[in-house]
């Protein structure tokens, strides 16, 4: 971006941005703030974090313990003793990251000023939309969706049962209903939602009953939760096309309700153990 087109600064927001100063703890609009959304570098307008990452750390400023894949740059500051985080687009000062703190399973706290943030609510973000895809075991879904080029991040999670706020075990063993659910964000300039349902059943066995590959049970079921009435449709529009080429789907198409992100070891599972899925492989179906 050139500097040109850099967003006019406020004094205080130039003595944080510009001259890598820090603003007074509790006194930021965003630390004790949790709405859904995004939120972007104050300087040039940048994607930086989203709202799943954010957390109470009681520090007194935004704590986040993820950012969005190559947008933060660090640095140790001159007296060699924290490590500074920069937006990469534009080079602004942001805040500090600590490790080893045990405040989330992450174990890392990216500790940022609020003047150098812009929340972006996901409703007015026009370079933001979710989907919600079953398809068996979370971590191979997850894995494939989050290399995929337009999506920003895929989460292992659960949705479609009754019990709030359920555990692994609670949706194994307690029949709550929840089916095992990866949410997708991605940018809708980049990738449409009917390439994402296209990927998705062309990444499982979307005519599997009972389960997926060795999985099986009610939490492993195939299905895709829409939104909105336009997902719907085009949902509907491509199984009509499947089955028109032979294919007996066993998908189900549920109105997406409330997404519960899974425990943090579910969480990018197969980047972690540097492994590929064993039972999601891409086949070309359309």
């Amino acid at each position: 971006m050139n500097k040109k087109s850099y967003n006019k600064l406020s004094t205080e927001e130039e003595r944080v941005i510009v001259h890598k100063g820090t603003e007074a703890p509790f006194s930021g609009k965003y630390n004790n703030f949790f709405k859904k959304g995004s939120y972007h570098c104050k300087r040039c307008n940048a994607r930086l974090y989203i709202s799943d990452d954010k957390f109470a750390s009681t520090c007194g400023w935004p704590s986040f313990d993820d950012e969005i894949k190559g947008v933060i740059q660090r640095q140790k500051d001159v007296d060699g003793r924290r490590t500074e985080i920069l937006c990469a687009n534009c080079g602004a000062h942001l805040g500090h990251i600590f490790e080893g703190e045990g405040l989330t399973e992450k174990n890392i706290r990216h500790c940022v000023n609020s003047v150098s943030l812009i929340f972006i609510p996901n409703k007015n973000e026009p370079h933001i939309a979710t989907a919600y895809f079953a398809g068996g075991c979370f971590w191979g879904v997850e894995y494939l969706f989050e290399h995929k080029d337009g999506v920003i991040s895929a989460i292992s999670g659960y949705m479609g049962g009754s019990m709030a706020n359920p555990s692994y075990r609670d949706v194994t063993y307690g029949n709550t209903g929840h089916l095992e659910v990866v949410e997708v964000t991605y940018d809708p300039t980049k990738v449409n939602y009917e390439n994402l349902v296209k990927f998705f059943f062309e990444i499982h066995d979307p005519t599997q009953v009972g389960g997926q590959g060795p999985d099986i049970g009610e939490q492993y079921l195939s299905a895709i939760f829409y939104e909105n009435d336009d997902e719907n449709k085009i949902v509907h529009k491509l199984i009509d096309i499947l089955k028109n080429k032979g294919y007996e789907i066993a998908t189900k198409v549920l109105p997406a309700g409330t997404f519960w992100k899974a425990e943090e070891y579910h969480q990018d599972y197969y980047d972690k153990k540097k492994q590929q899925p064993y039972c999601h492989v891409y086949k070309k179906k359309f």
